[in-house]
């Protein structure tokens, strides 16, 4: 048996999804022994890999660096996760979306509460441009599996990817499998 291509992609979020997937303790012996993992923010890879079978992808997209990412990361990917409650609805990430846009984040983040040179970043290739709407995965690029939590418990997390190692599609169901928060 081929053992599957896994990716895991941190886009806007507290990266709480990632840890929990730490969580799953001793079941990652297993997993690793199952699976190759071709990109994540724990290993130093820097292109996202094609062929990538299964990929957990965190956050919202919050700025013009996450549209391009999640872009490659959906066509290079057979089955997208969105991993986490900024992933399936914005959360916390999108808290700013009734401000407009995001000018009023910029001006109060880097003008008005600095004491020393007070500036909005512009150099190109230090700050991504900011999106003014932060969105969910599922707004820029189709999603096959929602998994909620913020974030999803290391057991909804193993229940999602158990079946995907048989080849076979995860039944989330049940208010422990599919809560939010």
């Amino acid at each position: 048996m081929t053992r599957l291509r896994l990716a895991t992609v941190w886009l806007g979020g507290c990266s709480g999804c990632h840890m929990s997937f730490l969580d799953i303790d001793e079941w990652l012996i297993d997993l690793a022994g199952q699976v190759d993992v071709v990109y994540s923010p724990f290993a130093d890879i820097k292109e996202y890999p094609h062929d990538v079978d299964v990929v957990l992808v965190e956050g919202a997209i919050a700025n013009e660096e996450h549209l391009t990412t999640i872009r490659t990361v959906r066509e290079h990917s057979k089955l997208l996760i969105s991993f986490g409650d900024c992933a399936v609805t914005g959360n916390v990430t999108a808290l700013r979306n009734p401000l407009g846009s995001a000018e009023p984040v910029l001006q109060r983040c880097y003008v008005e509460l600095v004491d020393l040179h007070p500036q909005i970043p512009q150099e190109p290739g230090i700050v991504p441009p900011i999106l003014d709407k932060v969105t969910p995965v599922h707004y820029v690029v189709p999603v096959d599996i929602y998994l909620p939590g913020c974030p999803p418990s290391a057991t909804r997390i193993r229940e999602a990817l158990e079946p995907l190692l048989k080849g076979e599609k995860p039944q989330l169901t049940g208010r422990e499998l599919i809560k939010f928060g």
